[in-house]
């Protein structure tokens, strides 16, 4: 790893060997508990994108990917409500608005948490959640399909389309109220802990001061493109925690390809921003599944009928690997994904007679 001795990753491990691996696979049955966001406020790791003047870190980025391998191979239904919040942090950072000064200390301090309600967005040109302006502030309607982190956010990071394709952020109090309505938690194959909902939206009202963003919808999806494309940190740490519950026979070839696709996949993401995407980045992404994927069945396949119990550690991550399958999933990735899949079980010289294969 990159930086081991960087302050925010050794409370990130201590927090994973001390309170979220010994925990998962009871938080994997129940809910992700308060107390376990409480301990990640209090180690600053909320603020580890965030300006150094605004209370955060300003970790470079292979301390990000450091600790979310760390907190998602050690549970990754926690893992995944607090990643919710950089993007809060990251938005405000990069904003003008009056909301920035508003929010982000208390953001980067770890004195609020924040969720997100944006992934609708990558299915435009349908529009689930509509904006419409109004005197002093934005009246929201429609639905959002899915929602992390209800009743454990403070404020959410709310996302719209206008009529003439604008999006539109803002923060918005992750509660019921007036315009904002939350479906039951939604029981998943995988991280059910994480208090994932939908938002029922009608005609919630939003001022105008609470508005972090506003961008075309082509321009704000250029860029949310390019993250999508990127193999996600929690796919290696995931992976990695695999690995640990295998002897080193059958880790050890799959530990060094892990290796070779996650130093190709960070060198990618920290090289300059090209003018066409390379290639390279989704095949990346789909390398990664793919060693992901073999370390966790050869996990539940180490485990043999054990890890069929609801309280074995290997089911629990291949279930969180298929998680990440989808997770940030755009048309793009998922077609690059599909293709990968089925070219790795075509036949080399194409599909053999039956008389061929009588004769075999």
């Amino acid at each position: 790893m990159s930086t081991p001795a960087h302050p925010l990753v050794a409370r990130a491990r201590r927090l994973a060997q001390d309170l979220l691996a010994p925990e998962a696979e009871r938080v994997d049955q129940e809910w992700v508990p308060a107390s376990h966001l409480e301990a990640i406020r209090r180690s600053g790791l909320l603020g580890l994108n965030a300006p150094v003047e605004y209370g955060g870190s300003a970790a470079p980025a292979s301390v990000a990917r450091e600790v979310a391998e760390i907190l998602a191979g050690a549970c990754c239904s926690t893992w995944f409500v607090q990643t919710q919040h950089h993007t809060p942090v990251q938005t405000l950072a990069n904003s003008d608005l009056p909301v920035r000064e508003r929010l982000l200390g208390p953001l980067a301090r770890g004195e609020l948490l924040s969720g997100v309600a944006y992934a609708h967005l990558r299915s435009y040109p349908r529009i689930p959640v509509r904006v419409t302006r109004e005197r002093g502030g934005h009246r929201f309607a429609g639905t959002v399909p899915w929602y992390s982190g209800w009743g454990l956010n403070d404020v959410m990071l709310l996302a719209g389309v206008c009529d003439g394709g604008e999006v539109v952020f803002a923060f918005v109090e992750a509660r019921e109220q007036p315009g904002l309505r939350a479906s039951q938690p939604l029981r998943l194959a995988a991280l059910t802990a994480a208090r994932t909902v939908s938002l029922e939206l009608d005609g919630l009202w939003v001022p105008e001061e609470a508005v972090a963003l506003r961008a075309p919808h082509d321009r704000w999806a250029a860029t949310d493109r390019r993250k999508t494309l990127h193999a996600s940190p929690a796919v290696f740490g995931v992976a990695e925690a695999a690995l640990g519950l295998l002897d080193e026979d059958t880790a050890g070839p799959l530990r060094a390809r892990l290796a070779e696709v996650r130093r190709a996949a960070y060198a990618l993401a920290d090289g300059p921003v090209p003018q066409e995407e390379p290639a390279d980045r989704p095949t990346l992404r789909t390398q990664a599944y793919e060693v992901m994927r073999a370390a966790t069945t050869a996990a539940v396949v180490a485990g043999g009928g054990r890890a069929m119990l609801l309280t074995g550690k290997a089911q629990r991550l291949a279930r969180e690997g298929m998680f990440l399958l989808v997770q940030g999933q755009t048309e793009e990735s998922r077609r690059a994904h599909l293709n990968s899949l089925a070219a790795s079980v075509a036949p080399a010289h194409g599909p053999s007679t039956g008389r061929a294969a009588t004769s075999a």
